[in-house]
């Protein structure tokens, strides 16, 4: 059957979505910060189990982890800041007690953040889907003083009702669903959500956990795929997102080459670097939607 949360339609057959300034494409910084519950299941591994069987705790692979929350996070931050960026974070809201250090850092820069679970932990695998969404966004909402407008699924993954739930829960936009390079408005039973262009193309986990690139891949193919999308964006606005984590992205032999993208990407006129909320704004405005904020 076809997607039934998304009617079809072509690039060639939408109405062309125009950015301010005659820009033709917003980069959109998507960095994934999450906990990892010790003495769990990892979320992913680097190193096999030794001898076939899996060890609880997982020491090596859940340091793994963590060394993108004690080093990693810090030095994709400093690129970050030293080119005026401010990245979109998709948080496992036990963040906030687990690492508040990192937490507090990301308030300050003032960075948005939406929801990404509690922990790093499917919403499949939840006894109650619900009550998770609710938890995610109350915890983040005490931290932060705001609410979160987004939501990204812990591994992208939902259940049949996850986008109804989230629009009663008051989220306006959901990154979920991979498969356009233009925002556009999901099928729900209770109203207006958007879903905005993640990726899985530009995104450290595939690109070097699962298809074993070299460290340059992610300046070689950002550098590719902005090419592409810069070109179409000159009839209709394009958005690239550029997803990392610090355990992979932050690592010594990787980090000068997100920060020799952002390089090339400035050399470019016509760039807009935007938070996921500022995307969702402008569509919101360009289609004549209206933000439930305002409703």
């Amino acid at each position: 059957m076809s997607n039934p949360r998304a009617q079809y339609s072509s690039p060639m057959n939408r109405p062309v979505l125009t950015l301010p300034n005659d820009s033709r494409i917003v980069v959109w910084f998507v960095l994934n910060v999450e906990e990892w519950v010790f003495g769990s299941p990892v979320a992913r591994s680097v190193l096999p189990a030794p001898q076939g069987v899996s060890l609880i705790p997982d020491v090596p692979n859940y340091s793994w982890h963590d060394y993108g929350m004690r080093v990693g996070f810090w030095r994709i931050k400093e690129v970050l800041d030293r080119r005026g960026i401010k990245a979109t974070i998709s948080l496992n809201a036990s963040v906030c007690d687990a690492y508040p250090e990192v937490a507090q850092a990301m308030v300050d820069a003032n960075w948005e953040i939406m929801g990404h679970g509690f922990v790093q932990r499917p919403l499949p695998l939840e006894n109650d889907e619900r009550s998770v969404i609710r938890r995610t966004i109350s915890m983040i909402e005490s931290f932060t003083g705001a609410a979160p407008r987004g939501w990204m699924g812990p591994g992208l993954a939902e259940t049949n009702d996850t986008p109804d739930i989230l629009m009663e829960e008051g989220i306006e936009y959901v990154c979920d669903w991979v498969n356009d390079d233009q925002p556009y408005v999901m099928n729900t039973a209770y109203g207006r959500l958007v879903s905005l262009p993640y990726t899985v193309e530009m995104n450290d986990i595939p690109m070097y956990m699962v298809q074993h690139h070299r460290s340059p891949e992610i300046y070689e193919r950002g550098r590719d795929q902005f090419d592409t999308l810069y070109r179409e964006g000159e009839t209709s606005a394009r958005v690239m997102a550029i997803a990392v984590h610090p355990y992979i992205t932050g690592a010594p032999h990787r980090i000068k080459y997100l920060d020799m993208l952002f390089e090339y990407i400035a050399s470019h006129e016509g760039v807009l670097i935007w938070t996921g909320g500022q995307i969702l704004d402008w569509y919101n405005e360009a289609t004549g939607g209206v933000p439930r904020l305002s409703s």
